[in-house]
C-alpha cells in the first residue's frame, strides 16, 4: 500500500474515517450503474428506434457505437482532472451532463439529434466512472476497500447483464413506437437525485492539499487521437471495409506508441496524464491486461445471445432480456462475496472465477446444440447462472488487486486507464466475436444456433487467455515472496 500522498488526500485513515463514506459510495454506484446500463440497454431498443424515427442502419450503429467511442475517449483525462481538481465536482459535472443528454435523447425527433445526444452521453459517462474508482481508493482502506470494489463489481456485472431485460420491460411498457424514449427518460430522475445526494454526502477536496499541476495537453491530445483511431474501426466493424479499417487501426497504434514516448519524456520533468511507472507494478500491469481480455469475452456474451434469441428464434425484447438474468443474478451474488474475501485470497480467487466462467460457457454451447429451438433460454439458464457466479469472482476482485498499490493521488487517472483498457477490450471482443457470428449466419444461410455456438468458442478463448495471465501473476507472486 502507498504512503505519503495518501495521508494528504484521504479522510479515512485509522481514526479519521469519513462517517458518510458508505452513503457516498451508494451515490457513486447509482450513477455508475446508470452510465454502464446505457452500454447494453439500448441494444434491445434498436428495433423500436428504427420504427419510431424511421432511422437508417447507419444511425442505429452510431447510437450504439458512438456512446462506446466517446465513453472510452475521455476516461483517462477525466480521471486525471478529478485527481487534480477534486473528484466530487468532476463527478457532479458528469452526472449533470449525462442527465441533460438523456433528456435530449428522449425528446429527439430525428436520428441525427439522437446520435448527438448519445455522443454527449458517452462523454458524460466517461467523466463519471473514473471518479467512482478514485473515490473508492480515497475513502476506503484494507478490507473495506475490497468490500467497496465488490459492490462496484456487482454494479458492473449486473448493469451489463440486466440492461436487455430493463430495456425490454420499458419498451413493452411504452410501445414499439415510443418505448425507446423511456430507456433514456428513466435516467433523468436518477441523475437529479444523484446530484443532490452527491453534494450532501461526498466531501469536497481539501483546499491546498495538492499542488497545481499541468494537464499535459500534448499527452491528452495524443491519447485521445490514438484511442479514437483504435476504437473507431472496432466499433464500426460491421460497416467499414477492411481496406479502411486496418490502416486506421494501425495509425491508432502508431499514435499510441508516440503517446508512450511522449509520456516517458514528459514524465522526467512533470506529472504526465498517464504515469507509466504504474505499469512497473506487476499487480497493475497484469490486472489491466487481464481486465481488457476478460471484458473482450464478457461483454460480447450478451451481444451474441440477444442476436440469437431475437433474430434467430423470434424472442421479444423482454423475453431476450429475461434470458440474460441468470448471469446477472449469479454475478451480483459473488461480486459482493468476492470483494469481501479478495484481500485474503488474492489472485487465486480470480483464477477460480475464470475457470468457472470458461467451463460454464462451454456447457452453454453444449446446451444450445442439444436443446435447439425456442426452449434454448431454459436450457442455458443454469450454465449462464454458473458463468455469472464465476464472473462475480473476476471483475471486482481483479479491480481491487489491480488498484491496490496505486497511490491515492493518482487513483482517478489509474482507474481511467484501467477502464479504457476494458472499453477497448469490449470493442475488440464485440468486433471479433460479432464478425464470427455474422459470417456463420451468412455462410450457413441463417443457422443462428451454429453461429452462436461458434462465436461462443471465441468468447471462451478470450477468457482462457485471461486465465493464463491470472495464473502467470499467481506463479510470479509466489516466486517473488518465496524466501
Amino acid at each position: 500500500m502507498s504512503t505519503g500522498p495518501d495521508r494528504v488526500t484521504s479522510s479515512c485513515d485509522h481514526g479519521g474515517a469519513d462517517p458518510r463514506r458508505w452513503k457516498a459510495l451508494t451515490v457513486c454506484l447509482v450513477a455508475g450503474f446508470m452510465t454502464l446500463l446505457d452500454v447494453s440497454i439500448v441494444n434491445v431498443a434498436l428495433p423500436s428506434i428504427r420504427t419510431g424515427l424511421d432511422a437508417p442502419q447507419s444511425a442505429l450503429q452510431w447510437v450504439v457505437s458512438g456512446y462506446a467511442l466517446t465513453f472510452g475517449l475521455v476516461l483517462v483525462p477525466a480521471g486525471r482532472f478529478g485527481d487534480m481538481h477534486g473528484r466530487r465536482d468532476a463527478f457532479v459535472f458528469g452526472v449533470v451532463l449525462f442527465t441533460v443528454a438523456s433528456a435530449a435523447a428522449g425528446i429527439a425527433q430525428n436520428p441525427t439529434l439522437l446520435v448527438v445526444a448519445r455522443l454527449v452521453q458517452g462523454v458524460a459517462g466517461g467523466v463519471i466512472n473514473p471518479q467512482v474508482s478514485g473515490l473508492i481508493q480515497q475513502l476506503f482502506r484494507g478490507a473495506e476497500r475490497g468490500r467497496a470494489f465488490g459492490m462496484l463489481g456487482t454494479v458492473i456485472g449486473v448493469s451489463t447483464a440486466i440492461g436487455p431485460l430493463l430495456g425490454g420491460m420499458l419498451i413493452n411498457l411504452g410501445g414499439d413506437t415510443d418505448g425507446w424514449r423511456l430507456v433514456f427518460y428513466v435516467n433523468v430522475p436518477i441523475g437529479i437525485l444523484a446530484v443532490v445526494l452527491a453534494y450532501r454526502y461526498i466531501r469536497p477536496p481539501v483546499s491546498g492539499a495538492r499542488p497545481r499541476e499541468n494537464m499535459d495537453p500534448v499527452g491528452v491530445l495524443l491519447l485521445a487521437t490514438g484511442v479514437v483511431l483504435v476504437l473507431l474501426p472496432l466499433v464500426e466493424g460491421q460497416e467499414w471495409e477492411a481496406s479502411a479499417k486496418w490502416p486506421t487501426l494501425l495509425a491508432g497504434l502508431a499514435v499510441l506508441a508516440a503517446f508512450t514516448a511522449w509520456e516517458r519524456r514528459y514524465g522526467r520533468y512533470h506529472q504526465p496524464v498517464v504515469d507509466l511507472s504504474l505499469f512497473r507494478r506487476r499487480s497493475y500491469a497484469l490486472g489491466a491486461l487481464l481486465g481488457a481480455l476478460y471484458f473482450a469475452g464478457f461483454t460480447a456474451i450478451f451481444f451474441i445471445l440477444t442476436l440469437y434469441l431475437q433474430n434467430g428464434l423470434g424472442y421479444s425484447a423482454l423475453e431476450a432480456g429475461l434470458a440474460t438474468t441468470p448471469f446477472a443474478a449469479g454475478s451480483a451474488v459473488t461480486a459482493l462475496f468476492g470483494g469481501r474475501i479478495v484481500t485474503r485470497l488474492g489472485r487465486p480467487l480470480v483464477v477460480a472465477g475464470l475457470v468457472l466462467v470458461a467451463v460454464s460457457l462451454a456447457v452453454t454451447a453444449l446446451a444450445v446444440e442439444l436443446v435447439p429451438g425456442t426452449h434454448v433460454a431454459w436450457a442455458t439458464a443454469v450454465p449462464l447462472l454458473l458463468a455469472g457466479l464465476g464472473s462475480g469472482l473476476v471483475i471486482s476482485p481483479n479491480q481491487t488487486l489491480t488498484l491496490s498499490e496505486v497511490p491515492v493521488p493518482r487513483a482517478g487517472a489509474a482507474g481511467g486507464v484501467l477502464q479504457t483498457g476494458q472499453r477497448i477490450g469490449a470493442a475488440v471482443g464485440i468486433a471479433a466475436i460479432g464478425s464470427v457470428f455474422f459470417s456463420e449466419v451468412a455462410s450457413s444461410h441463417g443457422d443462428y444456433a451454429t453461429a452462436f455456438r461458434h462465436s461462443l468458442l471465441v468468447t471462451i478463448a478470450f477468457v482462457l487467455v485471461a486465465l493464463v495471465v491470472a495464473v502467470t501473476d499467481v506463479i510470479t507472486s509466489r516466486r517473488t515472496t518465496r524466501p
